[in-house]
């Protein structure tokens, strides 16, 4: 391995182990005790501790051509007294060999040896019986006594392991004990800490989920333009109807004061200070670089990167209140929830393509609500804004809602929705909406009734099959298996029920194998036997495909006419969609309806 390169954490840990077990060995134990002995004494290798160094003995000389002459009789051994053995209780004085004059060189070649005994550590050791023999061992005579003894292993001992500790005192040694702490420790903080970064060409960054980061003096100079906005207000503070200048000078759409104000928690005091504003809009342009950022962040819960359904209260609220084209609502206070329900299931239809119920930045840039958003500015007459805020699309959903609610409690069963467009739908198609395929909550299940929020969701894909919402909402029904594709028996089992209802009309009706054929050929998908979602959004005649399956009166339509007409329809284009024919014929009729009949009144 090149040196400085850090090991991986499972070839660490390994080492570790290694480690652990080499220094748990008994003769690793010996090998340090004799280290640590030759650095008390300042030996080979080590450090000369304070003191004086012992004097090594002379070697006599053997004259040339002479045998080495016998080692005389040791010499019994006699108790040493405790003043001879120095303040260290165990070796003698410093220089001094507590051993008896005498013997021959081959016994002062063993005196001599590289391994020293335990008689002569430093004053701080304590020597382990197991060790020191009490008895000096018998030299012998002739080529034997060139080699040494072998010593005995004497296995863990937990002398040694004492005398091992005493000696490593005030020494860099990590003990077998110590050691695994000290491992658990390290392990522990390796897996909190991450691991650090791959050395590699830099690449800069790409990807920026809230916005890219704006100069750095940019956010001073947006604070001192608050702030002048500021300083016009009485006493620094604004109120709701002082927001649509602080929104100017924040440079944002003048239909953001709603949010604005909320987002300062204006909504509690009643206005808000210039101090509070100016730390929470300074936050929001350090955190969020882009407007949809900005506006998650304002409507949003803290901590929460999403918008829910009831985020957009405050911002259609303001519109209720301030918009000039909605001025003849100020008075019929009673609508104002329903027109907000509306509009806010409209913004989840179009924008929450993910049918989360959340709406993420990431969709909100993709979708084109923020320009609508815009848009009520200029635009007077709401009724312009056909995708989100028209108040005649919200006068159609409303006023077909209310035909089906018979005792007008704002839910509606699959007896009530059966009688929209005539008893056009089938029943099987009821109960698959019914059954919680397209609708959240479980209040469809348990009490098998359909909201008006939930109407909203059905009346737009009735009305408008080509849009990507409307054929992911009609494929959910038909998709009875979940499999996420339409098997030959699912379409079987909803056209049955058509061809009874034509041959009821007195109507031949196709056989199914023929129907499926015209099918096949108008969708053309992509794997045979099957249709996807893909394929049907592909296809530009997804209308005539739902409507074969499941609308009796609309398959009539597109029967009479020709292939070419209906081709001419579908590339009409998305400046007027279905969805927006349709309200404008239902408006007509109906505001002709109340003007012969007399107004139409709520309840």
């Amino acid at each position: 391995m090149p040196p400085g390169r850090a090991l991986q954490p499972v070839l660490k840990m390994k080492v570790d182990e290694l480690f652990l077990r080499w220094l748990s060995e008994a003769a690793t134990q010996r090998a340090l005790l004799d280290g640590l002995r030759r650095l008390r004494r300042g030996g080979p290798g080590g450090a000369l501790e304070p003191g004086p160094r012992p004097r090594p003995q002379p070697r006599p000389r053997r004259p040339p051509g002479r045998a080495p002459a016998a080692p005389a009789a040791p010499a019994a051994p006699r108790p040493v007294s405790r003043r001879r053995l120095g303040p260290g209780g165990r070796g003698g004085a410093p220089g001094r060999d507590p051993r008896p004059p005498g013997g021959t060189a081959a016994a002062t070649r063993g005196h001599s040896s590289p391994e020293p005994r335990a008689a002569v550590a430093g004053p701080s050791s304590a020597v382990s019986p197991s060790v020191r023999p009490s008895v000096r061992p018998r030299h012998v005579t002739g080529p034997m006594a060139l080699a040494p003894r072998p010593r005995p292993d004497p296995g863990p001992d937990p002398d040694l392991r004492r005398e091992l500790a005493a000696l490593a005192r005030g020494c860099d040694l990590v003990l077998p004990s110590r050691f695994r702490t000290r491992l658990r420790a390290l392990q522990v903080q390796a897996r909190k800490e991450p691991p650090p970064p791959a050395r590699g060409p830099s690449v800069p960054a790409f990807h920026f989920p809230r916005g890219r980061p704006a100069e750095a003096g940019s956010v001073d100079a947006a604070i001192a333009r608050v702030e002048r906005a500021f300083a016009g207000l009485p006493h620094e503070r604004a109120a709701a109807g002082d927001m649509g200048r602080v929104a100017k000078a924040c440079g944002c759409p003048l239909y953001w004061k709603g949010p604005l104000f909320y987002g300062a928690g204006g909504e509690r005091t009643g206005s808000v200070s210039v101090h509070k504003f100016v730390a929470m809009w300074r936050k929001v342009l350090q955190s969020c670089h882009d407007d949809a950022a900005r506006f998650v962040q304002l409507l949003g819960s803290p901590g929460r990167g999403y918008l829910e359904p009831e985020d957009f209260v405050p911002l259609v609220q303001d519109v209720v209140d301030t918009h000039p084209g909605l001025a003849f609502l100020k008075d019929a206070s009673e609508f104002h929830s329903r027109y907000i329900t509306t509009v806010i299931q409209r913004i989840f239809y179009t924008v929450n393509r993910s049918w989360s119920g959340r709406i993420t930045c990431a969709e909100l840039r993709k979708s084109t609500f923020l320009q609508n958003v815009a848009l009520l500015e200029q635009e007077a007459d709401i009724n312009q804004l056909t995708e989100f805020f028209s108040y005649e699309h919200f006068y159609v959903i409303y006023c077909k809602f209310w035909e089906l609610d018979t005792d007008h409690d704002l839910l509606i069963d699959a007896a009530d929705l059966a009688r929209h467009g005539d008893h056009a739908i089938s029943t099987r198609m009821v109960e698959r909406i019914f059954s919680g395929a397209v609708t959240r909550g479980r209040r469809v299940q348990k009490d098998g009734k359909l909201s008006y929020a939930d109407f909203v969701w059905f009346l737009i894909s009735e009305e408008d099959k080509r849009s990507p919402t409307s054929i992911e909402y009609w494929f959910r029904c038909m998709d009875l298996d979940g499999d996420g594709a339409l098997s030959m028996f699912e379409l079987e089992y909803f056209y049955e029920e058509q061809r009874r209802r034509l041959d009821s009309l007195a109507i031949e009706a196709l056989p199914f194998r023929d129907c499926l054929c015209q099918m096949l050929d108008l969708v053309q998908p992509s794997c045979p036997g099957k249709i996807t979602l893909r394929d049907l959004k592909r296809c530009k005649m997804a209308n005539v495909f739902f409507d074969t399956f499941f609308n009796i009166e609309k398959y009539l339509d597109h029967e009479q006419k020709e292939q070419a007409a209906l081709l001419r329809d579908s590339d009409d284009g998305p400046e007027l969609s279905d969805w927006d024919k349709y309200a404008a014929e239902e408006y007509d009729l109906l505001v002709a309806e109340e003007l012969a009949g007399g107004p139409w009144e709520d309840g």
